[in-house]
């Protein structure tokens, strides 16, 4: 009987991604996806592997208790991966309460089922692991200078970033109180395949393709640093087998860039592959500056790249071009996942 990984909110970008990662990589584990497909979830994300006998799917809340219990106990998983998540700091800004019950009450439903049914039984004890899929938001906004480490104060600015400090805070506690055997991890803002077009990268890519106005918030120079999302599937695989119990781990890409560059880069980039000369910088239009807009973010990898041997593969211009290249195939995806709701632009 193979090993379960019990992947929530496995229908979304990073989610599905990782999913698709693991199955290609491993033979072993039977990888179940938890998941409420809310606007930004969607099993489109995962269709060529609905079939693989390695994968299986069930529609749910993390925050809906006895459905919690129910999978624990049916399943008795040996890893929980914990992606599910709202995460679009506009709507947060609009309706914090959806935020505080999944990424707050939600991943306190996950601990509580975990602690009940790995912690009652020795022989799961040395043998599981709860990790929880942060984001260097946490951390609030940088200066000039200076990186992110794992020790760095939280210091949340929005709804989003409070709520998932607040999960965080709540899984370390239960690795001091109950000796939970958990980790975290916190990256900085991933691109690539699959990603809802509602965050920069690909709303920029779909906007440009229709002709659309590009929205830049401010002045456009909010400096995020950029992470590959198979470059980060890579090192949750890492950290999921091999991180020390108790211990958080940045991962970054180490590709800091001005969100005015990245639509300049897009702009180039499509207007080159297409040859449409109506793709240019004149579709691009400043904006007021969303409330409490993080001005810099920059994560220090040297923890993971030193105790887990992992770092970013992808640097930002590959890895843009191979974005670029993925939307441009898949436009039908593209239409078929923003029927489910309204793109709210977000970065």
């Amino acid at each position: 009987m193979k090993d379960v990984i019990l992947v929530t909110g496995g229908a979304g970008f990073i989610g599905s991604n990782f999913i698709r990662y693991m199955l290609k990589k491993y033979n072993k584990y039977l990888i179940v996806n938890l998941d409420k497909l809310t606007y930004a979830g969607n099993l489109e994300n995962l269709s060529d592997i609905q079939n693989n006998p390695n994968y299986r799917f069930i529609k749910g809340d993390i925050s809906d208790t006895s459905l919690i219990y129910s999978i624990f106990n049916d399943l008795i998983p040996r890893y929980v991966v914990n992606f599910a998540a709202e995460s679009h700091v506009d709507r947060s800004i609009k309706k914090p309460s959806i935020f505080i019950k999944t990424n707050i009450l939600g991943t306190q439903t996950l601990l509580n089922a975990a602690k009940n049914i790995w912690l009652k039984n020795d022989k799961w004890k040395d043998n599981v692991k709860f990790l929880q899929i942060s984001t260097d938001e946490v951390y609030g906004s940088l200066g000039p200078k200076g990186l992110f480490t794992e020790s760095s104060c939280l210091s949340p600015h929005s709804p989003y970033s409070a709520s998932k400090a607040s999960a965080d805070l709540i899984v370390q506690s239960y690795y001091h109180t109950f000796g939970m055997p958990i980790n975290i991890t916190r990256c900085s803002n991933n691109y690539g395949p699959y990603q809802f077009p509602e965050k920069l990268i690909p709303l920029m890519i779909n906007n440009a393709l229709h002709h659309k106005k590009l929205p830049v918030y401010g002045d456009g120079k909010q400096i995020r640093d950029w992470l590959y999302v198979e470059d980060h599937c890579r090192a949750i695989d890492r950290v999921l087998h091999f991180g020390r119990i108790g211990e958080i781990y940045n991962i970054g890409g180490n590709n800091e860039r001005e969100n005015i560059y990245v639509v300049k880069e897009i702009i180039k980039i499509l207007r080159k592959i297409t040859g449409d000369k109506q793709i240019n910088d004149s579709l691009i239009q400043f904006v007021k500056d969303r409330p409490g807009h993080d001005r810099r973010y920059g994560i220090d990898a040297t923890k993971i790249k030193k105790e887990l041997n992992w770092q970013p593969k992808i640097n930002f211009e590959t890895g843009l071009k191979l974005t670029i290249n993925w939307y441009l195939s898949h436009k039908e995806w593209i239409n078929k996942v923003t029927s489910k709701g309204e793109v709210d632009y977000n970065i």
